[in-house]
């Protein structure tokens, strides 16, 4: 084999993918079929999660002090605030805030992480063919050279070549007409610690503050919703995109104090939402937009994607290592399909609400929605939400059942958080910070050898072992994805060994 995993792909998702499986060891190759790394921004915010996975492959870098952090989100209606919304507070649970930052950066650091890691993207590297049988996937390039692995991710996006050659459906609809988007340079009197957005009749319009090392502070993302008539064509080029925001702005904002200069990035898109049948078909998985699409309206696709590479690496990893069953890759798509379902659903009603058109959804959003919105518990679910720091797998496959689902907090499948915690040597650390491609033993100080001995023969070379501040009686693995895979006493060795032979060989634990 020419490696053990072929990543398609070199965005966000394909490259945390990546360097996640190289922190675990496992030899990887990525392609792309692009000439060179993307420079335009695309996607302008990581939430907290996604930047947590990041922290954890190494590959944050400078971003939190390039990033704007802890932005607010200001909504208007009729000229006047109605609701504020703000995002990254610590107060979710998490040492990292999100982030507002461009694709391009993340992108950036991702390879840089994976350059250390001992792997550089091939660009120009188009794949046009697959095959696959028991032992491995072969893949044939534009040029008809071939590349053999064990397992090939196709991280292509939402036009994915891996989904089309494997044959896996991707049915979904269209949930709205045109959106335009620029990036551009503009001055107005409006504040940038955080981004703003209009609620008007003929559809909402947003402007998102945003951030270039060493230039003026006065970039900011503009977004508007703008259904064309029937048969019109696009608007084409910077230009006239640009024209038509100047016709958008005071209409929509009612303002008239706001000049528009030279343009960094623009876009014409439609909303789709889309979903696999199957995150996997044989030793070949889907991952990030090649397996979901939604709407952009709350920024949830990075993170999204992000999150299916790190649950996928880790499982992949003991299965390349021989420490896990083929049958363990199925709670991939166990796992993650349930959270892409949920995000559809949410950002799907999100855009509804937010571009519709009827009377009776103009007063359900102005009237009733809006107030509601103002609320304090509100706004904090809101944030909460898109953080994605409530995702947990308690129902997978993984989690024990029923009896575990009802034990005390947290469960197994739930997220931990960055715990304060001890090395045996007595040095202080961080749970997360701890993790980086390995598993944790979470234990009191006198843990009795046995209990450790099981972990260390399932997952050689084993977990670290770390004594949670203040400590606890009990006893919790968790997984490199920072989810308690298990939860028992310190004399309970057997019952773990039972639940590593039942998850990492059988794919499922306690049934």
């Amino acid at each position: 084999m020419d490696t053990e995993v072929l990543v398609v792909g070199a965005g966000p998702t394909g490259l945390a993918l990546a360097c996640a499986l190289r922190l675990q060891g496992v030899p990887v190759r990525v392609i792309d079929a692009a000439a060179a790394p993307a420079t335009t921004s695309r996607a302008n915010i990581l939430h907290a999660r996604g930047v947590e996975v990041l922290d954890r492959l190494g590959a944050l870098g400078d971003l939190p002090d390039r990033a704007l952090t802890a932005l607010t989100i200001t909504q208007y209606l009729d000229g006047r605030p109605a609701i504020t919304v703000r995002f990254g507070d610590q107060g979710l649970g998490t040492a990292r805030p999100a982030l507002y930052v461009s694709q391009a950066d993340l992108e950036a650091e991702l390879r840089h992480r994976l350059r250390e890691l001992g792997v550089r993207v091939d660009w120009c590297t188009t794949l046009v063919g697959l095959a696959q049988d028991e032992d491995g996937v072969t893949g044939t390039v534009e040029d008809g050279r071939t590349v053999t692995c064990r397992w090939l991710a196709g991280c292509d996006g939402s036009h994915s070549t891996v989904r089309a050659l494997t044959g896996i459906g991707f049915p979904g609809v269209r949930i709205s007409e045109r959106f335009l988007l620029a990036d551009v340079h503009a001055g107005w009197p409006v504040e940038r610690s955080g981004g703003h957005g209009w609620i008007h009749p003929d559809g909402p319009l947003f402007a998102v503050p945003m951030r270039e090392v060493g230039r003026a502070d006065d970039l900011w993302r503009l977004m508007a919703y703008d259904p064309a008539p029937e048969k019109a064509d696009d608007p084409h080029g910077d230009e006239q995109i640009l024209d038509r925001f100047r016709q958008l702005l005071p209409e929509r904002t009612g303002r008239t104090d706001i000049e528009l200069g030279a343009t960094a990035w623009t876009s014409v898109f439609r909303v789709h939402r889309r979903l696999a049948d199957s995150y996997r078909r044989g030793r070949v998985f889907l991952v990030g937009d090649a397996a979901h699409v939604h709407s952009p309206l709350g920024g949830q696709g990075m993170v999204t994607g992000i999150g299916d590479a790190e649950n996928l690496a880790w499982k992949l990893a003991l299965v390349v290592a021989g420490r896990a069953a083929p049958a363990l890759l199925d709670s991939y798509q166990a796992e993650r399909r349930p959270l892409a379902t949920e995000v559809l659903r949410r950002t799907t009603t999100a855009t509804r609400l937010q571009v519709g058109q009827g009377a009776l959804m103009r007063a359900l959003r102005d009237r009733v929605l809006v107030p509601a919105a103002s609320l304090p518990a509100v706004q904090r679910r809101a944030s909460r939400v898109a953080s994605q720091l409530w995702v947990g797998y308690r129902r997978g496959p993984l989690a024990g059942g029923l009896r575990a689902r009802l034990g005390r907090r947290p469960r197994p499948g739930d997220r931990v958080p960055d715990l304060a915690c001890t090395r045996p040597d007595g040095t202080g650390t961080r749970l997360h910070a701890e993790l980086r491609g390995r598993w944790a033993l979470l234990t009191a100080a006198g843990c009795p050898g046995d209990l450790i001995e099981a972990a260390r023969h399932h997952l050689d070379p084993g977990p670290v072992r770390l004594i949670p501040r203040p400590e606890r009686s009990d006893v919790w693995l968790v997984r490199p994805d920072a989810h308690l895979a298990w939860r028992g006493k310190p004399t309970e060795a057997a019952a773990l060994t039972r639940w590593l032979d039942d998850a990492l060989l059988r794919g499922r634990a306690g049934r």
